[in-house]
């Protein structure tokens, strides 16, 4: 049955992807859910918890408050609460109740913002999509309301994608920017770890957007269509791929088109299972690297024209399975592994968005230590 795991586990959820993405932001994302959401999500999909502060709640709504449509208690709880807290910014992001309900995200963010004063976001996750469909939709919400128009700087790059859902904690999200800097770039914005509202809103100085995962791809569109900065996909994985990521910037910037890093990758009997993006970079760099063509498995949304002819949308346990039948060699989290033919190479990646914790200690940095993979794959 299509959308049942039966076996492995299922990515962290959309409205998980609009906290994460707005996590350091200053701004006070409401989950809008009975309970039992916010547990999940700063237990298990968070590492910053308990060393950043951020303003994530949970609405709590009960089930008299679901079948009444009583949507002036939430209203009214929010206003109160941004009266004390003073944030930057107000989020309210759906679960599946408010979904069953239709609850009505952009008419009650506009009744918020008119009664506080402060810029209200109401994004209509489901808790039915993947952390890639909410964290792309909030930063493209940023994008749109507080990035404003700036003198262009030559070299200046904004990263876009930046949530640890993708990088986790180990430094991956500093090794883009020093290999960015090495290259003879500035780093103009990072979305948007270690990153506050004010550098996000001079993101318009920048000319050119490297997206380092799905999740920043809606901002880069934004930006793209606000102020024409032209957006590069890729990721610095390897020394040529990083050399290639280097000259596209600088090609992107000086002609105003968009590029995306692509390596071949037919006939392979690799596979990359995870985001889009980032599995995209790795696939590269084995073949650049290694000399192996490797395909992706891509098991979140992703945006068209994105993957190659070579690569496939996995969404689903059925889908991925089947798509492994014939690959001698599969890189993707451990808990991947039972799906996966058992006379297959098993090479362990684990990622915050889909095991969560557990194995948090074992995520390398592919960006300074790629051959922590690379090595793995013969």
């Amino acid at each position: 049955m299509k959308q049942t795991a039966r076996i492995i586990s299922t990515y962290s959820a959309d409205v998980f992807g609009v906290c994460s993405a707005l996590f350091e932001l200053g701004g006070m994302t409401i989950m809008h859910d009975a309970s039992g959401c916010n547990s999940t999500y700063s237990t298990h999909d968070e590492p910053r918890w308990y060393d950043v502060d951020s303003m994530v709640y949970i609405s709590a709504i009960s089930e008299l408050e679901a079948i009444m449509g009583d949507d002036e208690k939430l209203i009214g709880d929010i206003c109160a609460a941004a009266k004390d807290l003073h944030p930057r910014f107000i989020a309210i992001a759906g679960t599946p109740i408010p979904t069953m309900i239709g609850f009505d995200f952009s008419a009650v963010a506009s009744l918020i913002e008119q009664r506080t004063g402060i810029p209200t976001f109401g994004f209509p996750t489901t808790g039915m999509n993947t952390y890639v469909h909410g964290a792309s939709m909030a930063l493209r919400g940023i994008a749109d309301r507080f990035v404003v128009p700036g003198q262009k700087q030559e070299n200046a790059v904004n990263v876009l994608g930046l949530t640890p859902l993708d990088f986790s904690v180990n430094g991956a999200d500093r090794s883009i920017c020093a290999f960015l800097e090495a290259e003879g770039f500035s780093v103009n914005s990072r979305w948007a770890m270690g990153a506050d509202l004010d550098e996000l809103s001079r993101a318009g100085r920048a000319s050119v957007n490297l997206v380092v995962s799905g999740a920043g791809f809606g901002a880069a569109q934004s930006m793209k269509e606000r102020f024409g900065i032209p957006y590069v996909v890729g990721l610095p994985i390897g020394g040529k791929q990083s050399k290639l990521l280097s000259q596209m910037l600088r090609q992107a910037q000086e002609s105003g088109d968009d590029r995306i890093l692509h390596a071949d990758g037919a006939d392979a009997s690799v596979a990359v299972i995870g985001e889009g993006i980032t599995s995209l970079a790795l696939a590269n760099a084995i073949a650049l690297e290694n000399g192996r063509p490797a395909r992706v498995l891509c098991a979140t949304e992703c945006p068209a024209g994105i993957l190659r002819p070579c690569d496939a949308m996995t969404p689903d346990e059925d889908d991925i399975t089947a798509a492994l039948r014939g690959v001698d060699t599969v890189i993707a989290d451990p808990m991947y592994r039972p799906i996966c033919p058992q006379d297959a190479v098993f090479i362990s990646l684990p990622t915050e968005a889909f095991s969560g914790r557990i194995y948090r200690a074992r995520i390398p940095d592919l960006i300074s230590d790629p051959q922590s993979i690379l090595k793995e794959v013969l």
